[in-house]
């Protein structure tokens, strides 16, 4: 019997922000495809529930710490991953912060913050684990990009300048490594039910505004972006390359 193009068996995954969210969510869907998990987050720990999500599943887990916006703390993260596990087959790049305010109000500690852990931290991981993936000749490399990937937003220039990054980073990688059996991909989440979007789901008449434009009449739930990261993760997408893929319940066709 042919195996599924979508099981990813005997594959490491390496999951930023793992431990709530999109990311918590992708590392589930991940170890039930197969998969055994590394995740990293500023505060994860083996305790943490996503650890027993994956557990259960019955693969393994193995919980990092790790503040992105510590560069050297990303190094560290680097090191003690090729130690531990050597070369992830995956890397889903999911962790990140928002900062919201006017671009007048918009201080120099908040562009930086934002920049760091969205941008510039997520190059540094991927540039050190990629070149891994090249020598060995196969990995799986998806961004976690946004519908500010496309659109300007309202208040989060930091946010929207990093996320438009993102999606250039990710065709830039696609263009150097796609021939060398690496797979460098986004999804773009739309409106998301996480810690993120808090402030937008707690202001009635704003997220009210955004249902109201939503196709799919709600919300993504974590799982809804799950299923897509999934899918450029596996062999189903072996000639996927350089894509951002809208996971926005319709928004950007509206």
């Amino acid at each position: 019997m042919t195996a599924s193009p979508f099981d990813l068996t005997g594959r490491v995954a390496l999951v930023t922000g793992a431990k709530r969210g999109i990311g918590r969510a992708a590392a589930v869907a991940l170890a039930a495809a197969g998969a055994d998990v590394v995740g990293a987050s500023a505060s994860l720990t083996d305790a943490d529930d996503v650890a027993g999500d994956v557990t259960r599943l019955g693969r393994t887990f193995r919980a990092y710490s790790a503040d992105f916006a510590d560069r050297s703390a990303v190094y560290e993260l680097v090191e003690a991953v090729r130690c531990d596990v050597g070369v992830p087959d995956i890397l889903v790049n999911n962790a990140g912060t928002i900062a919201r305010a006017p671009a007048v109000d918009h201080g120099d500690d908040l562009w930086d913050r934002v920049l760091e852990v969205d941008l510039s931290a997520q190059f540094v991981l991927t540039r050190e684990l990629g070149r891994g993936m090249l020598e060995r000749g196969h990995g799986k490399i998806v961004f976690v990009a946004s519908l500010l990937s496309f659109q300007g937003g309202i208040t989060v220039p930091g946010y929207a300048a990093a996320k438009s990054g993102v999606a250039g980073l990710t065709r830039a990688l696609a263009n150097e490594w796609a021939a060398r059996g690496v797979n460098v991909n986004a999804v773009a989440p739309g409106y998301v039910r996480t810690d993120n979007t808090q402030a937008l789901q707690d202001d009635q008449a704003r997220s009210e505004q955004i249902l109201a434009r939503i196709p799919a009449g709600r919300w993504a739930e974590p799982a809804d972006i799950a299923g897509a990261i999934v899918f450029l993760c596996s062999s189903a997408a072996d000639y996927v390359h350089g894509a951002v893929v809208p996971v926005d319940g319709g928004w950007l066709a509206r």
